[in-house]
């Protein structure tokens, strides 16, 4: 047990590490490339320009370079690769296991962060141009569609995923459903990806919630996987270091479109792969998230069929900024609600483990 710990806070060290290491050559690139928006502004989701959003952040929009998530899934990157590296060519650490770079547990986590960081970048890339609105938000969705439709199929016809377990309940069998489930947890979690929108926000919501997920699953003996998500706590801790306020980089698409989908692949694969309860704590683990998404769609819904906003602005942080809340007083709170919500989602996923109370 102390060597298998042992294998998971290696990785989140090294990553916080690194992150703090690589930070300030990232910062001198972004500014050299100047990797901000030129000009300031934002559209909400009917269309209309967010005239109460950018009369708050008019200022911010155009302050701090973008792309920052770079910091996060390189040092992971960085991390994973160099312990197995290191693990594969000195003997006494291949001994000891370091390396958690495996096909079982975390080359689809991996690949998924990958491909997401490099969609997101080149969202980013096109931001950052004079004029730039970014890759179409139906692009982007059709690319998490198509993304979570190959993972889905993969954990169903590869993995042979055909349950979702429920807490303190018998599981459901849903066969080929866990294609859509997948893909609608997806699309869900990657339109929370808005909560990056004060700073120092988002780096706190997810480090609550791959922490929580780094324990479900090293409880559940994936310790492969809970090293990697212990590699990216480390990763974002780095990022949260030089995001808090006032926000040195923002993350950006580059950094959400990494973390958030690579969020519903660990949820799944702390479910029936572990013998865990990872899908149905994912809504408490990530209330916040949920609080985001539901926000937005409860503020279209209300200005579309009774003519009138529910919130001031949407989603639901900015709202508590429109009212008077200062950004820092937001954050701190949201960071609370997340540890809260992280330890509930915890203790219900570890309590329903057959055989462990807690």
């Amino acid at each position: 047990m102390l060597s298998d710990l042992v294998r998971v806070l290696v990785p989140a060290t090294t990553s916080f590490v690194v992150g703090i290491a690589i930070t300030p050559l990232v910062l001198h690139y972004l500014h050299v490339c100047k990797a901000w928006k030129k000009s300031p502004g934002k559209i909400a989701l009917d269309g209309n320009a967010a005239s109460e959003f950018n009369r708050i952040h008019v200022v911010n929009e155009v302050r701090a370079p973008r792309m920052g998530g770079l910091v996060i899934w390189a040092s992971v990157l960085i991390t994973i690769i160099g312990i197995a590296i290191v693990a594969h060519w000195v003997p006494g650490i291949r001994d000891l296991r370091f390396s958690f770079l495996s096909r079982s547990q975390t080359w689809i986590p991996l690949a998924t962060l990958l491909v997401g960081a490099v969609v997101g970048f080149f969202d980013d890339v096109l931001v950052i141009r004079p004029g730039g609105t970014g890759i179409r938000l139906s692009v982007r969705l059709l690319i998490v569609c198509v993304l979570s439709l190959c993972i889905g199929w993969w954990f169903w016809a590869k993995l042979g995923v055909t349950l979702v377990n429920v807490p303190f309940w018998h599981p459901l069998r849903i066969g080929w459903g866990i294609i859509p489930l997948f893909m609608l947890a997806s699309l869900a979690l990657y339109a929370s990806g808005v909560i990056d929108g004060i700073d120092g926000l988002s780096g706190g919501v997810f480090g609550s919630v791959f922490a929580s997920y780094a324990i479900i699953a090293f409880v559940q003996n994936q310790t492969d996987l809970a090293a990697f998500c212990a590699a990216i706590v480390g990763g974002l801790l780095a990022f949260l270091w030089n995001n808090i306020p006032p926000a040195r980089f923002y993350m950006s698409d580059t950094g959400t479109m990494a973390l958030t989908l690579t969020v519903a692949v660990v949820a799944f694969m702390t479910d029936s792969l572990g013998g865990g309860v990872g899908i149905a704590v994912l809504p408490i683990i990530g209330a916040l998230l949920v609080a985001t998404v539901a926000s937005d769609i409860a503020q279209v819904v209300s200005k579309k069929w009774f003519g009138c906003k529910l919130l001031r602005i949407a989603p639901l942080h900015h709202h508590f900024e429109a009212i008077g809340w200062p950004g820092t007083k937001v954050v701190m709170r949201y960071w609370v609600l997340s540890i809260v919500c992280a330890f509930a989602g915890v203790i219900i996923a570890l309590s329903a483990l057959p055989g462990l109370s807690v």
